[in-house]
């Protein structure tokens, strides 16, 4: 690939590729080696053999509580309102008594439903503290699908904020949950209690309520589209969550080493300051909070996705790290380089959620040169975020690469026996370890289909090299990932089916630069009808979460091309529509 004359620094990094990988790797073995603060070790979690870290955080209450010692440390940035440690730790010390007071016992599930407002901080952390089951709501469900996920976990208390109360409201009376919180714009609200009113009571208790959480009790229950169509639960514990966290810690080390930063004995070093673009209910957003806080970060965060406020948020906080899709990314970078702004507070910019195309990766070399290092990671919700990582130099040599994967994560890429594959060969991703989700709530045959003796089928097609990087190129399952978002074509074309003017319909991804991919629908007419796009958009928008609507309605002529067996031919479709 031709590398721009203007960027010597990093081409001669890139000269130097091999051997900086071979250090990278030699210092992960170090790190993770006996006796080392990244020790790994064989162990049977649930009757699986695996890797795991041998000191890692018994749970994300441990976290938690370790969290006290930043004090009055910033924590939160939200408008104008700034929350410290401090301020989180009594907030969060007062629900949870009152959660066990009203009977919420480890196990029972809470929905926490809202935008990233400081709130859903709180709620989370209160939730994992009693060892309560935090069910993360999607905020752009419509009430139907906020109801099923009701049903379906069995929340017996939920934390909503006005938007999500309303939806969920005409559902109540049927609902087992008995406890509504409601927070910001559910004030008055007739369907919940204000949670400022019932922490009230609680705000002078100094320690959290006594209870065991261990490594293996569940922690949280996250919605990812199915094969039905409806939202599958897939339930972490906490040992998938602190895996997560704890590849993150070796990740920051293994940078620090190879960039020469030796800890300076009593020296503070300067504070973190993360922009958070992701949702909490999203894998990625909730990867993003909990390892913030347990490094003792500064979050901003934003009601929803602008890139000017971001830019003067990273100016005006002096962000040093985000993390958010590629549309997201993209958006910044462009915004910036029109404002001719340096952004010199920078130094790591992450992508991931959706594809990352490599034109991304040479964007943010060009524009910040090495000074920001970009980075990758290759995961799902049922491997508690990413898994295979590429950055710096690496992800420079190979930007089409996801890199390799974490020191506890098996990986393998397989046929449709379940047969590895030789390096080199597209096949399915496997991934087994510490961090796998136990399976799908209330799914059992879900779960077997999808896990095989702790090996969870990613559905993702993709292959190794020799070196040991994956890559991976399509999708074995019928999702678009639209800006981060899944979106199930057969829940969107059922909606469809429903329109009077529909004959027949196929959804399917078509790419997008700043999405990665929008959702098209392409439509056979009934016989006399005509197709309004807009008409279109707006009926399933009725039916699903806006998101999930297509930004294309094309109007096939004739009947929609189908094997012998009568399947739609999708890929016939997207190169068709693609190269139009």
């Amino acid at each position: 690939m031709p590398w721009p004359k203007c960027w010597p620094s990093t081409w001669e990094m890139i000269e130097r590729w091999g051997k900086y990988s071979m250090d990278r790797q030699r210092v992960i073995a170090e790190l993770t080696a006996p006796g080392g603060p990244f020790e790994t070790k064989q162990a049977t979690v649930l009757g699986v053999p695996m890797t795991i870290f041998a000191n890692a955080a018994p749970s994300l209450r441990a976290v938690f509580e370790s969290t006290r010692a930043f004090g009055d440390r910033e924590f939160l940035v939200y408008d104008d309102e700034r929350w410290t440690y401090a301020d989180l730790h009594r907030r969060a010390r007062a629900l949870a008594h009152y959660l066990v007071d009203r009977g919420i016992r480890k196990g029972d599930r809470v929905a926490i439903g809202m935008r990233n407002y400081p709130e859903w901080v709180l709620a989370f952390w209160a939730c994992q503290s009693i060892g309560a089951v935090a069910v993360t709501l999607n905020a752009w469900w419509t009430g139907d699908e906020l109801n099923y996920a009701f049903e379906d976990s069995g929340a017996r208390a939920a934390i909503l904020d006005g938007e999500r109360v309303e939806r969920i409201a005409p559902y109540l009376p049927q609902l087992s949950v008995e406890i509504v919180l409601g927070v910001r714009d559910a004030a008055g609200s007739q369907h919940a209690q204000w949670l400022d009113d019932v922490l009230t009571p609680y705000l002078g208790r100094d320690a959290l309520p006594d209870v065991a959480v261990e490594p293996d009790d569940y922690s949280t229950i996250m919605y990812t589209s199915g094969t039905t169509g409806r939202p599958k639960g897939a339930l972490a514990t906490h040992r998938n969550h602190v895996t997560n966290l704890t590849n993150s810690f070796l990740g920051g080390a293994v940078a620090a080493r190879l960039a020469g930063v030796a800890p300076q004995p009593g020296a503070t070093p300067p504070q973190p300051v993360s922009l958070q673009t992701f949702p909490f209910f999203h894998i990625g957003g909730l990867s993003g909070l909990y390892v913030n806080t347990a490094i003792g970060a500064k979050v901003a965060l934003m009601y929803k996705w602008n890139p000017d406020q971001a830019l003067d948020l990273v100016q005006r906080e002096r962000v040093s790290s985000i993390a958010g899709v590629p549309t997201v990314v993209r958006q910044l970078l462009e915004r910036a380089k029109e404002q001719r702004l340096e952004l010199t507070s920078l130094a790591g910019i992450a992508s991931g959620g959706a594809p990352v195309p490599p034109d991304l990766i040479d964007t943010i070399g060009v524009q910040f040169s090495k000074r920001v290092a970009p980075g990758n990671g290759y995961g799902l919700t049922e491997t508690t975020s990413a898994v295979i990582s590429n950055g710096g130099a690496d992800y420079f040599a190979r930007p089409d690469s996801v890199g390799r994967p974490a020191p506890v994560a098996d990986a393998r890429v397989v046929d449709d026996r379940g047969v590895d594959v030789a390096d080199g060969e597209i096949g399915e991703i496997w991934i087994k370890g510490p961090h796998v989700v136990q399976g799908y709530w209330n799914k059992p045959d879900a779960t077997a289909e999808a896990f095989t003796d702790g090996w969870f089928h990613t559905g993702d097609l993709g292959y190794r090299d020799p070196s040991g990087f994956f890559y991976v190129v399509d999708r074995k399952k019928d999702v678009v990932i639209r800006g981060g978002e899944n979106v199930y074509c057969a829940e969107v074309e059922a909606a469809l089916f429903q329109h009077p003017a529909v004959q027949d319909v196929a959804v399917i991804g078509l790419p997008h630069r700043m999405l990665g991919e929008e959702v098209a629908a392409v439509i056979e007419a009934r016989a006399g009808q005509s197709i309004d796009p807009a008409d279109i958009q707006a009926f399933v928008a009725t039916r699903l979460a806006r998101f999930k609507a297509p930004t294309q309605v094309l109007i096939h002529d004739g009947p929609l091309p189908r094997t012998a067996t009568g399947k739609v031919l999708k890929r016939e479709l997207k190169q068709k529509y693609s190269a139009g």
